[in-house]
């Protein structure tokens, strides 16, 4: 196959950043997707929905002209939102769903929950209005191996969290492990998964391989081959359990390269062919389309897109870096090597 087209996909976990960080890797989203769900862990997060409001103006503003691209921004939950806080967001429409960080178990996530009954009120209201409840699925003790974190969120807190309010829906993002792929696609029709490029073509050793490879460094962290191997099943499986989320997450190349460096992968330039590399090396192709661009969209209860895109089969070099105004530059993942896809623009 040389050629694929496809309805346009979606997005539905990308961190687009502020200021001149958006400005400058937005629109590598915009060209391959229709709508994206952006990440409201901003310095200050998107607590309201004055926030909401304020943030797409601002992802708006930094779209080219006549771009039909959709930001849906979910709030940042806390021990303090309000069922009103949540109806007011979502009756906008550009809130399409909730996002649980635990406090502390990733990037600007230390405002997120500590006390899980204090949003129980907050719950009734989403499963009311079945609003999705996406949580980045780590616990946060910093005394448990950075390698069970997911396994164990999935026993100490979504179950009981799902026992208790069964019909609420729930993404568990990003996931990284076996344990998450297994216990989505065993788990009733309220819940799923989103699943990144980089947690399918990497697996733990690209963090060390040739030395410390800062720009593999990403939360959840990378894991074991069976692992990945695990989760690229799943993303193949053609189940609408797992649909696409790329968790990318742009930082300046010198906030990765530093003691102490930044968590996040940048795959936002060109995604959608790392997903069809992926697709294509197990032969299911066929399924990318619904991975992409259905599931997702109806799990959150939307309309699917009736815009197409398509891919050219290519081979294409990534660049090294991308320049962002003054500050400096972001490194993309697979930087400076060959990707066997492209789209079509």
């Amino acid at each position: 196959m040389r050629k694929l087209t496809i309805t346009r996909p979606d997005d539905l976990h990308i961190h687009l950043r502020d200021g001149n960080m958006l400005k400058s890797v937005v629109n590598h989203t915009a060209s391959q997707y229709q709508r994206a769900t952006v990440m409201p862990n901003l310095r200050p997060p998107i607590l309201n929905l004055e926030d909401v409001l304020s943030y797409r103006d601002r992802i708006r503003d930094a779209l080219p002209r006549g771009s039909e691209f959709e930001p849906i921004i979910p709030l940042y939950l806390t021990n303090s939102t309000t069922p009103q806080m949540v109806i007011d967001a979502y009756d906008s429409g550009i809130s399409k769903a909730m996002k649980l960080y635990p406090a502390g178990a990733t990037t600007n996530s230390d405002d997120g929950i500590t006390d899980f009954t204090s949003i129980e009120s907050v719950i009734k209201v989403m499963i009311d209005r079945a609003i999705p409840l996406l949580i980045h699925g780590e616990v946060a003790d910093p005394s448990i191996d950075m390698f069970d974190r997911e396994r164990l969120f999935i026993e100490q807190i979504l179950i009981p969290l799902r026992d208790k309010f069964p019909e609420l829906k729930v993404v568990m993002e990003h996931i990284s492990t076996k344990d998450a792929a297994q216990y989505v696609a065993e788990s009733s029709e309220t819940m799923a998964a989103s699943i990144t490029p980089h947690h399918i073509h990497l697996n733990r050793s690209a963090l060390f391989s040739g030395g410390l490879q800062p720009h593999n460094y990403c939360l959840p962290v990378l894991k074991t081959e069976d692992d990945r191997v695990a989760v690229l099943e799943a993303a193949t499986s053609g189940s609408p359990k797992f649909f696409l989320g790329t968790d990318s997450a742009p930082h300046l190349k010198t906030n990765k390269e530093r003691a102490g460096g930044a968590a996040g992968l940048y795959n936002g330039y060109n995604s959608l062919a790392l997903y069809a590399q992926a697709f294509e090396e197990v032969d299911a192709l066929d399924k990318l389309e619904g991975f992409a661009s259905f599931y997702g969209a109806d799990f959150y209860g939307l309309e699917r897109n009736s815009d197409t895109i398509t891919l050219i089969k290519e081979t294409n070099s990534v660049p090294n870096s991308f320049k962002i105004a003054i500050e400096g530059e972001v490194v993309p993942l697979f930087a400076g090597r060959e990707v066997s896809w492209r789209v079509d623009t």
